[in-house]
């Protein structure tokens, strides 16, 4: 599994959306400026989470993009999966495996790939867009904030 440029500036221009939520449509041009992802590009990004049914656009000189739903039911998996397509973590077992024991090893490994992708999964379907705006508002409010141990 690799996120690309294409989920991260995903993410983080519907984290946008999320943190704008109930203001109604946001221009392309503020999220990009916001965000710092060229308008060009987040346009294909956005054309690709409209066909999706993540956003909705609006035309005309009040327009842009809204959520389509409130960012308590938009999951981190859902953007990355419209985004990125299959989420699992990529691996090589070597091909099909054999019933002797010395192939424990190597159904050991797929096992293992195979359950950290599971979790993975879970997890990005758990975080909705809201969980994130609370997780970073709490990260920004404790940055550069300094612990001392005497």
């Amino acid at each position: 599994m690799r996120i690309s440029t294409r989920g991260e500036y995903g993410l983080r221009a519907m984290l946008d959306l999320a943190l704008h939520y109930g203001q109604g449509p946001i221009a392309l041009k503020q999220i990009a400026e916001r965000q710092g992802i060229s308008e060009h590009y987040l346009e294909q990004l956005m054309g690709t989470l409209r066909k999706a049914g993540l956003v909705v656009s609006v035309r005309g000189a009040q327009g842009g993009y809204q959520l389509a739903a409130p960012p308590q039911q938009v999951t981190a998996g859902a953007v990355l999966k419209v985004l990125e397509g299959n989420m699992d973590i990529r691996f090589d077992d070597g091909g099909p495996l054999g019933r002797d024991r010395s192939c424990l090893p190597r159904y050991g490994t797929r096992h293992l790939w195979q359950t950290l992708s599971a979790r993975v999964e879970e997890l990005l379907e758990s975080l909705s867009l809201a969980d994130l705006l609370t997780a970073a508002e709490a990260a920004q409010a404790a940055d550069g904030e300094y612990i001392y141990h005497i």
